[in-house]
């Protein structure tokens, strides 16, 4: 019987596999991701396959002995690469991105801590490097070199893009527009993988860069006088009324406004909010102007005044421009500010994008106590955050303008039967039949939130903003919603189906409904004219809420708009009274204003053109 003949394994082949299945076992043991089914699971072990292929192939293109010297030098700065992010992850709970590189208070932090950090232990994520260079130098007549044929590469090279695309394809799939939504990087590593996560960090940053690079503040000019000759005088009646009074802004989470004052089953889906709208000033047509970015575009509306972009979002992609958003503003005028979520603090780039902003603390996951018994659907639940929150807001100096994030009601609308206060609608949609018991229940935490601020005493201190961040149900859910508001969801139905609440309660005020068309972006001038701070010279394009001067007229970021008189959405121009298409031309006052808005907005983002407005030179010319 002849001998068996054993092919000796080529260097390349090792170091993918070693460094393919490291990577895995990596993100099992090193990082906090979570896997919800086996597709999920399947991507995170294929994700690092096809960067590994095509980096570390490079060295089919070179001669065996440089091809042995590249395939060493890359397998040590991969892992390199997955070390850095497993220290930094330890410290901060978070991947390393390119912006994080540059805050120098991170950083500054992570190498004060490095020799509690790094553990001896930790030279196992080199361990296959440490391998093959025994391999290598020791015994190298186990490995074999062979000059692959000029075919044979291209095939190589073609299985590697076929492994890419597949992996991109689940990936979708499973988390549709992941790369134009990127609002959290556990998602995006989870996906596509640590290595192709960084190398769309470095496309991101360097494309933002290019844009910031060639603005200058000639530009800021055009937009500055936009603003000024649109700038509405604010009530002076309501300027200062709530001066030196605590803030407390509540952001509900997928709210929206056909839910207030309606009942499901004959029961009152927010019997708190329509008892609470009755001693506050209640906003009915109030829009919100988000885009991809969700509950973070809200956050940066209400902040900034400023329309967030029409693909991916402002959090994740611009979290290093220069803002000057509420938080900064009132830090100016002593006011302590801090916002209130109880998620991962990296989820939507808060923890960076805080800072830009001008938030001086962050109350994020780790500073509530979250177990399996207050948890459901995407987290702590609302009653729980905002009971728990309460400490944190007795031991905040006054006056402080605090910011919460509620999350029980978001998709899918998950609530256990004992956290169920009314029945869930009866249609064949899973979806809408879940919404109304998850807003009935986060109105029953406002409604004990509120409680125990009277309790504490902080209730007559404290102006209460309370505003949904976006929509909850998605126009896929068109027939089910149809069914419940007895009319067809036409693109006209669905445009004011984008209204989210908006009260505002202010201690000695009557309450009083106001039914002017506004929106999310007018809330940042609103709120500082109402604490007695001078808006004219902010570039924003918003207005004062109660300003008899402002036009019955809001953008949403599709371009879409809302006058008293008429909705236009998807080039048609609607008859508000009727619902009906009217003559476009009844529309076309607004339309230039609208594209302006949008446009003047995104270019200030893009070139982070408030660093120019920040010039003592610009403002001294202008």
């Amino acid at each position: 019987m002849g001998k068996i003949k054993w092919s000796k394994p080529s260097l390349l082949a090792i170091a993918i596999i070693l460094l393919w299945l490291k990577t895995y076992i990596v993100y099992k043991t090193s990082f906090d991701i979570k896997i919800e089914n086996w597709r999920q699971e399947f991507i995170l072990f294929l994700n690092p396959l096809s960067f590994l292929m095509f980096v570390l192939g490079i060295g089919l293109l070179l001669n065996e002995k440089k091809q042995k010297r590249y395939i060493m030098i890359s397998s040590f700065f991969i892992s390199a690469i997955l070390f850095a992010n497993v220290v930094f992850y330890r410290f901060f709970n978070d991947f390393l991105t390119i912006p994080v590189l540059f805050q120098t208070s991170n950083m500054a932090d992570l190498g004060s801590s490095v020799n509690e950090l790094v553990q001896v232990k930790d030279l196992l994520y080199f361990v296959d490097f440490f391998f093959i260079a025994l391999v290598m130098y020791v015994r190298p007549q186990l490995l074999k070199y062979r000059q692959m044929a000029k075919t044979n590469r291209r095939a190589y090279f073609l299985v590697a893009i076929a492994i890419a695309f597949l992996n991109l394809g689940l990936a979708e799939t499973e988390r549709p527009q992941l790369l134009t939504r990127t609002f959290d990087r556990e998602m995006l590593v989870k996906n596509i993988g640590t290595y192709n996560y960084h190398i769309y960090d470095v496309f991101l940053q360097s494309k933002s860069s290019a844009q910031r690079a060639l603005a200058d503040g000639s530009e800021l000019v055009d937009i500055d006088n936009y603003i000024r000759a649109n700038y509405k005088k604010p009530n002076d009646e309501m300027f200062g009324i709530a001066k030196d009074k605590n803030v407390i802004l509540i952001t509900m989470e997928s709210t929206q406004n056909f839910v207030i004052n309606e009942t499901v089953n004959g029961q009152e889906i927010t019997p708190f909010l329509n008892d609470f709208i009755k001693d506050s000033y209640y906003f009915e047509n109030f829009y919100h102007q988000t885009g991809q970015g969700k509950t973070s575009d809200s956050e940066f509306l209400v902040e900034n005044s400023l329309y967030p972009l029409s693909r991916g979002a402002v959090f994740f992609t611009h979290s290093g421009n220069e803002f000057n958003a509420t938080p900064e503003i009132l830090d100016k005028n002593g006011y302590y500010t801090a916002s209130l979520h109880a998620n991962n603090k990296s989820f939507w780039n808060r923890d960076i994008m805080y800072k830009s902003l001008g938030y001086e603390r962050f109350y994020e996951i780790n500073d509530y106590e979250v177990n399996e018994e207050n948890s459901v659907g995407w987290g702590l639940k609302d009653i729980d955050f905002f009971e728990q929150s309460i400490q944190h807001l007795k031991e905040m100096p006054q006056p402080f303008y605090s910011k919460f994030i509620s999350l029980t009601n978001h998709f899918p609308f998950e609530l256990g039967e004992e956290d169920s206060f009314i029945d869930p609608y009866t249609s064949d949609d899973k979806t809408v039949n879940n919404y109304f018991p998850t807003v009935r229940y986060t109105d029953e935490a406002l409604k004990l939130f509120v409680q125990r601020l009277k309790d504490e005493g902080l209730y007559e201190d404290s102006i209460i903003i309370i505003y949904g961040d976006h929509y909850g149900i998605s126009e896929n859910h068109n027939i089910a919603m149809g069914e419940f508001l007895g009319t067809e969801v036409t693109p006209f139905v669905s445009t004011q189906l984008q209204r989210v609440p908006l009260i505002i309660h202010i201690p000695g005020q009557e309450g009083q409904t106001i039914s002017k068309v506004a929106g999310q972006i007018d809330l940042k001038p609103t709120i500082l004219h109402l604490l007695g701070i001078d808006t004219k010279k902010n570039i924003e394009f918003g207005a004062d809420l109660f300003s008899e001067d402002k036009l019955d007229f809001t953008v949403l970021r599709d371009g879409s708009f809302i006058t008293k008189d008429y909705v236009y959405t998807r080039d048609i121009c609607y008859d508000k009274q009727t619902g009906e298409p009217t003559d476009k031309n009844a529309c076309e006052p607004y339309m230039e204003n609208a594209k302006n808005e949008l446009e003047y907005s995104d270019k200030i983002v893009y070139g982070d053109l408030l660093r120019f407005y920040e010039n003592a030179d610009y403002r001294k010319n202008n």
